[in-house]
């Protein structure tokens, strides 16, 4: 042994009796446990719950051994006891004797025996709750298995009652929820209407001429596209419905999924959580969803309007487009009683969503490139002219990327041919506020509020002309802001506020949702919003006011929230192609020559030329005052004129379209083109 060994026997013996010998092997214990987890000894809890119960455990030891005398004769007898590895050495006599004094023999014993455990608790990191009732679910198991074997005589019995009660229980579980597969009831309909389509197709050619001999297109023209769907869509979804559950009890959260709703793009279980569970709790988790489920980004909706559910939004594996054809074939569709419908798509339960443009009434459109916007302005298009003769509707056209909605051109719906330039752009707007105005005269004129008052007032009258209800399109708004902001700014607000009851009616799309594009004012009187996909939840903000279309899928996944809902609905756009256009324009276009209105053409075309006759009344003022101090500048005119900047800004553009003043020239001030004399001969 050596002496160093047989002096840290003595030590070891002499402090802590017994405890001695168990005392290296915890501390080589603690040693590995150390090295192996490469743990921070100051960082190391468990090292002192461990010590504290190898303390507890000397004392305990001592304590049987402590009869009642002074302390000084206590530590005597315990280091004659120690010399022969026996008791709990000085320390455990040390600590012994305060406990023996405080609550005697038995309670010491209690308290020490208390502490240990607590202590092997915090070690084991056994929660008590749980660890009771895995007992008591085993004495539970055990008496049954008893009572069983009693009545069988054999273990492969209840084996086999274990396992036809579990399939039982999830045939029971698989049977309660409720799974709406719109695809079932879409296939139905149609192959019933494809069947009825013989039958049905001179009563729909009737319905189809107009007084003036005018036929709306027909549903051949569009395509037909195949919805199938694999097999085994449903146990996927049962399976994943499952996984949902098990996440929610991970986590803690008691809830069970009610209903399942299957639609195009996305499947929608509804969770029904246990009285009690806040719905923050289960909106937190939706990354942790995604993770279990292994898909992109699952939207949680919390609640659901109108049920006591929590809707948790998962992408299919197979995604299924939805045809412009199968929503015009809808009765929602054939049924409501507007001229302008707004076809949008599908719900997350395969329902048509079909809207009245003239309850909205306008509409501001925004997502990402790509995201389906496009599209979903050609299929508004589209249900318009499926629905409406150009005697009952109008449409202005704004295109400012040239290449979208040039393919219109020629219909007979049109006022005026598509609108291309941001200039022009301007003057149409200006025309349409002017036109809002005319007919409000008429109306008070007439005595009516609205448009359908008045044309059902004149309806009788042959010589009044009714007037058709107006529809405006816009579809790409940052390249027009970019050009003139304030003044087109100010024709979309003027329109929004008041153009309902003329029967115009104003939709906005722009690629940037950014604040700068669609302002305060803009969203203000535009309250019905669709949402593609965006990048960010901050331009979700700036288009619905709220986040979740930085969740969505694209390829027309939106977020439809008109001024009458409480949240947004979410919707898979129709698709229609180029092809499919095309064959719709043509047959429009095939009926008659389109002529389009002189006096709108003109009015747009000598907008500036009326401009420079109607100028601001401090024009001449501003003209000498720049002749005079041979510079121009906006800031120069604020201070001078006491004016506000956008006012001293639009004298500025008005001197340099009469060529009294230069272009831009950045910090430097614009050049003054003439002198008192040419303004005189002028």
């Amino acid at each position: 042994m050596g002496l160093v060994g047989a002096l840290l026997k003595n030590t070891y013996l002499t402090l802590m009796g017994f405890g001695g010998y168990i005392f290296p092997l915890i501390i080589v214990f603690i040693g590995l446990w150390l090295i192996i987890n490469r743990t921070d000894i100051s960082e190391d809890k468990k090292s002192i719950f461990l010590l504290i119960i190898f303390l507890c455990f000397i004392t305990i030891l001592d304590i049987n051994k402590t009869k009642a005398g002074s302390f000084k004769e206590q530590i005597s007898l315990a280091f004659e006891y120690s010399q022969s590895g026996l008791g709990g050495g000085i320390i455990g006599a040390f600590f012994g004797y305060i406990f023996f004094k405080l609550f005697g023999s038995l309670g010491s014993n209690i308290i020490l025996l208390l502490i240990i455990l607590v202590n092997f608790l915090l070690i084991t990191e056994i929660e008590v709750g749980n660890f009771l009732k895995k007992i008591n679910d085993k004495l539970k198991f055990s008496k049954f298995e008893k009572d069983n074997t009693k009545k069988n005589n054999t273990n492969n019995t209840l084996n086999k009652v274990e396992k036809k009660q579990k399939v039982k229980s999830n045939k029971k579980r698989n049977e309660k929820i409720k799974i709406l597969d719109y695809n079932n009831k879409n296939n139905e309909k149609i192959n019933r209407l494809e069947s009825k389509k013989s039958k049905t197709k001179n009563t729909i050619s009737n319905t189809e001429e107009s007084i003036n001999n005018y036929k709306l297109p027909t549903l051949e023209l569009l395509k037909n596209r195949s919805n199938e769907r694999d097999s085994d869509d449903k146990k996927e979804v049962l399976t994943n419905a499952k996984k949902i559950e098990e996440t929610m009890e991970n986590f803690g959260i008691q809830a069970d999924i009610v209903q399942i709703s299957k639609g195009p793009t996305i499947t929608c279980y509804e969770l029904q959580p246990a009285p009690g569970v806040k719905v923050s709790k289960i909106v937190n988790l939706s990354n942790d969803i995604a993770l279990n489920l292994a898909t992109s980004d699952v939207r949680i909706e919390a609640p659901i309007p109108g049920k006591a559910a929590v809707g948790i939004e998962v992408p299919n594996k197979n995604k299924v487009s939805v045809s412009l054809k199968e929503i015009l074939m809808s009765d929602e569709y054939k049924n409501i009683d507007t001229k302008t419908p707004l076809a949008l798509g599908k719900d997350i339960a395969g329902k048509p969503i079909i809207t009245n443009m003239a309850k909205m009434p306008h509409l501001l459109i925004a997502g990402a490139t790509g995201s389906g916007k496009s599209v979903c302005i050609n299929t508004i298009i589209m249900s318009i002219l499926y629905k409406s003769t150009p005697d009952d509707v109008k449409l202005i056209l704004i295109d400012p990327k040239v290449v979208e909605l040039n393919v219109y051109n020629g219909i007979p719906h049109l006022l005026i041919p598509v609108v291309t330039e941001a200039k022009k752009a301007r003057n149409a707007l200006n025309w349409a506020v002017e036109e809002m105005t005319r007919r409000y005269k008429i109306f008070a004129k007439n005595n009516v509020r609205d448009i359908h008052s008045y044309n059902n007032k004149i309806k009788d009258n042959e010589e009044a002309e009714t007037l058709p209800q107006i529809v405006i399109i816009i579809d790409e708004l940052a390249d027009l802001m970019m050009v003139s902001a304030q003044e087109i700014e100010d024709y979309i607000c003027r329109l929004a506020q008041m153009a309902r009851a003329a029967g115009m009616y104003l939709i906005v799309a722009t690629q940037r949702p950014s604040v700068d594009i669609i302002t305060g004012t803009i969203k203000a009187n535009i309250p019905s919003r669709i949402s593609f996909a965006v990048t960010s939840q901050a331009d979700s903000r700036t288009i619905l006011d709220m986040g979740g279309a930085e969740k969505l899928l694209g390829k027309g996944d939106m977020l439809f929230y008109p001024s009458n809902f409480s949240k947004p609905l979410r919707v898979q756009g129709a698709f229609v192609d180029d092809e499919e256009v095309m064959e719709v324009v043509s047959f429009l276009k095939e009926q008659n020559d389109l002529e389009y209105d002189e006096e709108i053409l003109a009015s747009i075309q000598n907008k500036r030329v009326s401009s420079k006759n109607n100028g601001d009344e401090l024009l001449p003022d501003a003209i000498n005052l720049v002749i005079e101090e041979e510079q121009a500048s906006i800031s120069l005119l604020q201070r001078k004129l006491r004016i506000g900047y956008a006012r001293a800004a639009r004298l500025i553009d008005e001197m340099e379209e009469r060529g009294i003043v230069g272009g831009y020239e950045g910090s430097k001030p614009r050049k003054v083109l003439i002198d008192k004399e040419n303004l005189n001969s002028e």
